[in-house]
């Protein structure tokens, strides 16, 4: 989603697309890409960080900052922090220093959610994910382990204005069969949860998704995620890692913005929805 950005835009919509930029064409690995959210998610804070500092943000440790700067080209981490402050912008960081690694969790899916608004500010890929996932007669949405929550939410209000949904959210031998079956019943598109820890059952899936003709829109926790090499169209949208468990507020809400996009190009979306809504009411489904 970082492409288009031009010098009109907003000075925090380039600063991220430049350091998304930085990784993109990089193999990372799973420590590198934990440094590089963080990176990302802190960038206003990084030019004051030591590399020690910038670990104990990461969860990895000092040596692994120092290599993580060496793969991106630059002779340590004090080059790396350097290029950092030439591209972010000053006052981009947040008001209020949290408290507490409970507050400090929020803080970063607010941040998150920053982010993923300067990314919006480019509509184009989004509208564009729209349109592909619309046309789809059926439409599969792929989600494995932690991915398959946001998949289940999405094909569930999908299917209120989408005639054919079907969800992936199992492996196995017979994910690939599925996949087979929703490109002979017609599909044109399939849309993958990609959030880590990356499954590699998901990125067989995208192959032979895409092996058998179908475009694999993916929303991912970043543009350098080991799925970008698999998708068509990557949405990216980055997870707090502060907690045990990974936090994907920002992936949420992307899922609900591309379903807008959607409604926006199914000509008869209001129509199913106010459908539903009657048969709704004469079963007395809800309460409220």
């Amino acid at each position: 989603m970082s492409e288009g950005a031009g010098t009109d835009m907003p000075a925090g919509v380039g600063t991220f697309a430049r350091l998304h930029q930085l990784f993109e064409s990089r193999r990372l690995t799973p420590t590198q890409r934990r440094i590089a959210h963080c990176l990302v998610q802190r960038a206003a804070e990084v030019p004051f960080l030591s590399s020690v500092e910038l670990a104990q943000l990461a969860g990895v440790s000092q040596p692994s900052v120092t290599r993580f700067a060496i793969a991106l080209g630059f002779d340590g981490y004090p080059g790396l922090r350097s290029h950092v402050r030439e591209l972010a912008p000053p006052g981009t960081g947040s008001d209020q220093e949290p408290n507490n690694p409970y507050q400090q969790a929020v803080q970063t899916e607010i941040d998150n959610l920053r982010h993923l608004a300067t990314l919006l500010a480019d509509p184009g890929p989004i509208r564009r994910a729209g349109r592909l996932l619309a046309a789809s007669r059926p439409l599969p949405v792929l989600g494995l382990r932690a991915s398959a929550a946001p998949a289940r939410g999405f094909a569930y209000f999908a299917a209120k204005i989408h005639p054919d949904v079907r969800l992936l959210d199992e492996g196995g031998s017979l994910l690939a069969d599925r996949v087979d079956a929703a490109r002979h019943a017609g599909a044109s598109a399939l849309l993958c949860f990609a959030l880590p820890r990356h499954p590699r059952e998901t990125l067989s899936a995208l192959i032979h998704a895409r092996d058998t003709g179908l475009t694999v829109v993916t929303i991912a926790d970043g543009t350098f995620a080991p799925v970008a090499a698999h998708s068509d169209l990557l949405l990216p949208a980055a997870v707090g890692t502060g907690l045990v468990f990974d936090t994907v507020s920002a992936p949420m809400l992307l899922g609900q913005v591309l379903l807008e996009a959607m409604c926006d190009a199914l000509p008869d979306a209001q129509v199913h929805l106010e459908e539903f809504d009657a048969r709704a009411a004469a079963r007395g489904l809800f309460v409220d």
